[in-house]
């Protein structure tokens, strides 16, 4: 009898256990979701308030812009110096002032990198060893810049910047990931 108790309170809590793991689970995605539509919503707010300033929009110099926004964004001194660009995935390779650590730009985030890397090797053949973005270690820092962390117009410089600096067309490039090895 004692057996067949400590069998079915071991069910029971089996049981309350994925059942709470399902709802935090659940209450996981929602909160993401929630996070996601909060993000939106000061990003088009912010476009809003920004109409009139899109007319003066320019860059002199963009790799002192990129720089300066990017020691905003990571609360570091970064005196980016500018090494190459990439393509195939589009990326921008710099290095920091020290000489010590390498920063990489580029519009994808690192799930997408993870999902180029675990997709099908044709797509890669050829630039997997040599686009450094690619080959990021584990532990990198990674920083999102965007209009919410960089500035009410940074959408619009960074278009303008990522063209001059990689020749590449920037239409649509609304934020960018740097990578910090």
């Amino acid at each position: 009898m004692e057996i067949i108790l400590a069998i079915v309170v071991a069910a029971a809590v089996i049981f309350f256990g994925a059942l709470i793991s399902i709802g935090n689970e659940r209450q996981r995605k929602a909160i993401d979701a929630l996070r996601e539509q909060t993000e939106l919503w000061a990003i088009q707010d912010l476009r809003i308030k920004r109409e009139r300033l899109v007319s003066a929009v320019q860059v002199n110099d963009p790799l002192a812009w990129l720089s300066r926004v990017a020691t905003r964004v990571s609360g570091l001194d970064l005196n980016l110096q500018f090494v190459e660009s990439y393509d195939e995935p589009r990326t921008l390779v710099c290095m920091a002032g020290d000489q010590n650590s390498k920063i990489l730009f580029s519009p994808l985030c690192q799930r997408e990198i993870q999902r180029m890397k675990s997709g099908k090797r044709s797509r890669l053949s050829g630039i997997g060893e040599a686009n450094p973005l690619l080959s990021l270690p584990q532990k990198v820092a990674i920083y999102e810049l965007s209009i919410l962390n960089a500035g009410i117009i940074f959408d619009l410089e960074l278009q303008l910047a990522w063209k001059e600096l990689t020749g590449q067309r920037a239409d649509q490039l609304e934020k960018i990931w740097m990578y910090r090895e």
